[in-house]
């Protein structure tokens, strides 16, 4: 073989060396042109993520002008009000990114005048309400157009975002296997340089590769970003389906209580007065509008359960016990097609937990299961103690690892295909026939467990029946008192001696209603309609056993009026009462320890049995 002229040799070298620089030049300019093209995905996933806050705002101001239109509360207006200050300057910034685009700029400049014309019908609306006008419904008819003119504008910009992000992404990937290509005929051109240039093009292929691995990196996060955005919004809009649920029925629920609790404390009255020989159809037309009024009572006692609102008083509970003595309740409420059988494990944990409320989440389990069967079958109660681990709760949303009390409700019957039970807990879902279920029994269980900060889990198999689980918080500490204890007699007890009561309830037929129950009762009571009132009746009245107060007032509500009374007179034993309470004494969904509360509407049974308590020192 001829040797190789020097002169040639440095000429190949010199061309190998510009062949070389030239593959290194064009695989750098396709990395710079990959990493704009990642630059671009990210803008896309931006706008993408500004248009669904766009959209969550306006219907968040959507729900803020209907809550204020129903309920008249000025609370209400907090998500409009931050909408109309915000949005102009949102759109402003999201026309800003789409300015390379004419077709998304021009769409914005549309959704601008929609939302302005939207926000000009919720003003007027709000303006109407305020002026004690009625509202116009073409208001509404014209306004539920522009919404979805605007729903319809966004998501058709979402579309034209996704079908970008698509053609960026996979130009993307062209160039990440252009680049994978240059690299290699980079290091291939590079081993013809000799022993130095081959360590230099395997240093710059190290890099390179390197390079490589952080943008199929990049690419796993933004494909696992994606999912997690998909899984936040959808986690978002079962928050605000909550939150809009929680926050019609707390509006409602304190005059609708306070209603029914006129209804069903004077029925109550009539009932106790007229005896067992009055007119018997009087007594049939009484006790039908009493179980009417006390089924409205209960249908908004289980919209605040699975809005998670409802004032819970967590105790020690033997849950053993609680289900031991539950037997009988269940064989009248279930039938005799069902066979009941209890499984109750040997040294369970006490659980932290509202013991009253546990019944009702088990009954209403039983009765869901005892429909399941319909042909008859068995029902099985276990109890047992439960352990969440670390991995378990990070696929479950809203669950602490720890120790739990584990309740599960088992039944023979039909069973739920896998769509079913992804709705089983959605309030007003039945898939029983009409009128034969209102759809919130397994919501309230739902949510009675969830603000009892516990879990709750549906296993099902069609034709192979049903498993719900719940998990209620294991109890830390001394369990000597506060264990489940049934009612021990249908007695009514009444006053002994001369026990004068303050009764507080700015509402004056619920008051007067009230005042004739204690007396009924053998009570002296002294009567106030609101807090200053009863402040200067506790400065005139030289006794007072005990203060029974509202919670829900205008000026002073109860609880502050409570502080205030037993600064003057320490000691005094008060009795807490509401159709709903916000955070005047409940938090986080518990009522503050060492208070007593008796929740509207109440029967005259009730009212003795918790007055007695109260009055005796028993709670």
């Amino acid at each position: 073989m001829p040797a190789i002229r020097p002169e040639r040799s440095i000429i190949l070298l010199l061309l190998a060396m510009l062949v070389v620089m030239m593959a290194v030049t064009g695989t750098f300019w396709l990395y710079r042109s990959q990493q704009t093209s990642a630059n671009w995905v990210a803008h896309t996933l931006r706008v993408e993520s500004r248009l669904s806050a766009m959209m969550v705002q306006v219907q968040a101001a959507e729900s803020s002008q209907r809550g204020y239109l129903l309920t008249g509360r000025p609370e209400f207006l907090d998500s409009y009000n931050g909408f109309d200050r915000q949005w102009r300057r949102d759109l402003a910034t999201l026309s800003q990114d789409v300015r390379d685009n004419p077709v998304q700029a021009q769409a914005v400049d549309g959704l601008d005048d929609l939302i302005a014309r939207r926000s000009a019908y919720l003003e007027r609306a709000i303006a109407r309400k305020r002026a004690g006008l009625p509202i116009d419904p073409s208001i509404f008819t014209r306004g539920q157009i522009l919404m979805a003119g605007i729903r319809a504008r966004i998501a058709t910009m979402k579309a034209r975002e996704e079908a970008l992000l698509r053609e960026r992404t996979a130009n993307n990937d062209r160039l990440s296997i252009l680049v994978s290509g240059g690299l290699a005929v980079s290091a291939a051109l590079a081993i013809l340089l000799g022993l130095m240039a081959l360590r230099t093009a395997q240093r710059r292929m190290g890099e390179a590769v390197a390079h490589g691995r952080e943008l199929e990196q990049a690419n796993e996060r933004l494909i696992t970003e994606a999912q997690e955005r998909e899984a936040a919004e959808a986690q978002l809009r079962q928050m605000q389906k909550m939150e809009s649920i929680g926050q019609l029925t707390g509006g409602i629920a304190h005059d609708f209580n306070n209603m029914l609790a006129i209804v069903i404390g004077s029925l109550d009255m009539a009932r106790r007065r007229l005896g067992d020989d009055g007119d018997p159809r009087v007594i049939k037309g009484i006790d039908n509008a009493t179980e009417g009024a006390q089924r409205a009572a209960q249908l908004t006692a289980r919209l605040l359960a699975f809005s998670r609102q409802q004032p819970l008083d967590p105790q020690p509970t033997d849950v053993n016990k609680l289900v031991g003595g539950m037997s009988e309740l269940l064989r009248r409420t279930i039938g005799e097609d069902v066979r009941v059988e209890s499984v109750l494990a040997g040294g369970l944990w006490r659980a932290s937990i509202d013991a009253n409320q546990l019944e009702n989440a088990i009954i209403n389990l039983c009765v869901n299961a005892r429909d399941a069967m319909p042909g008859g079958g068995k029902l099985t109660i276990e109890t047992g103690n439960a352990h969440l681990d670390d991995a378990y709760a990070a696929t479950h949303d809203e669950v602490t690892p720890g120790q739990y009390v584990m309740v599960s409700v088992t039944d023979s019957g039909t069973g739920m295909p896998p769509d079913v039970v992804a709705r089983a807990f959605d309030p007003f879902f039945t898939t029983k026939g009409v009128g034969k279920g209102t759809g919130l029994g397994l919501s309230q269980v739902f949510g009675f467990v969830k603000q009892s900060r516990g879990h709750v889990k549906i296993y099902s198999e069609p034709g192979q029946g049903t498993i719900i689980k719940i998990y209620l918080p294991r109890h830390y500490g001394p369990d000597a008192t506060g264990s489940y204890v049934a009612p021990l007699s249908d007695s009514l007890p009444r006053a002994q001696g001369e026990e004068i009561i303050l009764l507080v309830e700015d509402e004056e037929r619920v008051r007067h209603m009230s005042v004739d129950s204690l007396r009924e009762l053998g009570y002296t009571v002294v009567q106030a309609s609101d807090g200053e009132q009863a402040l200067a009746m506790l400065t005139i009245q030289p006794r007072i056993d005990m203060l029974f107060t509202d919670i829900v007032m205008p000026g002073i509500n109860g609880r502050i009026l409570a502080d205030r009374a037993r600064e003057a007179r320490p000691g005094l034993k008060v009795l807490y009462t509401t159709g709903y309470t916000r955070n005047a004494i409940v938090h986080n969904g518990m009522l503050d320890p060492g208070v007593s509360f008796l929740a509207k509407p109440f029967t005259l049974d009730q009212l003795a049995v918790k007055v007695r308590q109260v009055l005796d020192g028993e709670v």
